[in-house]
């Protein structure tokens, strides 16, 4: 049974509780968020403490951290846990700044301490069996890739302000997924976008609605499409197209009913929300961490991988400002 301990109470944290809470090889030892007034009822539901940060990283029943705090927050906790000896789970992104990020990843190396980094839909159940597919040569090369990535409203331009920015902080999960699905490293990136949606994003600096191109060296492209704003729900599909065939991803829907009368067919939309929409997928990825540290096997997603995500998101930015395709060789 591995102790855990949970920094940072808020929405994200919350979910990850319970999945921690729930599977059999984990339990919820402390949770730490002096930020959050939250995290006593948090902790009394669990069953866990009410621990500060020092006395998590000191406390040798303690096996991992769950790092689910600010973004700006990130690298400065994963740096401390590798010096304590901590296993590390953290919410994406690791630092909004590549060298900070390359800096924190030098420290994990030294102390080989396990590192994973919460790109959750890599879980998710119907992308992970679209890329056993492919993978499994049923759609043989694959020619074209398309993420649809939109979200059912606009955060408010506050959060915009200390997010990164659409690339950085939405379309940074569709740039992982690419990677993922194509076990191919992009090696160009063009972005166009705009500020459509909410005139308050684009004052706070910002675009809210983006196409993304990727170029690969074997012909491959992957295109992204992104939205803060979409009136049906949370959309969120995957087409992969091969020489073979197609594969693909549709939404999942807030029910499965069908009706089909004369006038014409009436579905639901999709699902409201990530919670709801990906709630599989967060369990799918703690039982992943939970069996690689059990078993001392490889993690799915590393820093590297946090690393690189961050990277193409930074290219995606320059290519907006000059309107030109960036290459992503590193």
């Amino acid at each position: 049974m591995l102790n855990i301990a949970l920094l940072g109470a808020g929405r994200i944290g919350q979910i990850h509780a319970a999945n921690i809470a729930a599977h059999p090889g984990s339990h919820l030892y402390a949770v730490v968020d002096p930020w959050n007034n939250a995290v006593q009822a948090l902790a009394t539901q669990y069953d866990a403490q009410v621990m500060t940060l020092e006395h998590v990283l000191n406390d040798p029943n303690i096996d991992a951290v769950v790092i689910a705090s600010a973004t700006d927050q990130h690298a400065d906790q994963i740096e401390l846990a590798a010096r304590h000896g901590k296993a590390i789970f953290c919410e994406k992104p690791i630092h909004l700044n590549l060298k900070r990020v390359a800096a924190c990843l030098e420290t994990v190396e030294a102390h080989k301490t396990p590192l994973f980094i919460a790109f959750n839909r890599r879980f998710d159940p119907d992308f992970h069996q679209l890329k056993a597919q492919y993978q499994a040569g049923q759609i043989g090369k694959a020619e074209s890739l398309l993420i649809v990535s939109r979200d059912p409203a606009a955060p408010p331009a506050d959060y915009i302000k200390v997010s990164g920015g659409l690339f950085r902080d939405m379309t940074i999960h569709d740039f992982d997924m690419v990677r993922f699905i194509m076990d191919e490293e992009p090696n160009s990136v063009y972005a166009y976008a705009s500020n459509i949606v909410d005139p308050a994003i684009g004052r706070a600096g910002d675009v809210d609605t983006a196409t993304i191109v990727l170029g690969f060296t074997s012909g491959t492209q992957a295109t992204i499409i992104n939205s803060r704003r979409s009136g049906y729900g949370y959309d969120q599909r995957i087409e992969l197209h091969g020489e073979k065939g197609l594969l693909r991803t549709n939404n999942v829907l807030q029910n499965r009913v069908v009706c089909l009368t004369k006038p014409g067919t009436i579905q639901a939309n999709p699902q409201d929300f990530f919670l709801e929409r990906y709630a599989d997928s967060y369990k799918a990825e703690w039982h992943h961490f939970v069996t690689a540290l059990q078993q001392n096997t490889p993690l799915n997603c590393t820093g590297i991988d946090g690393l690189r995500a961050l990277w193409i998101a930074d290219k995606a930015y320059e290519s907006l400002a000059t309107g030109c395709a960036v290459s992503l060789v590193m």
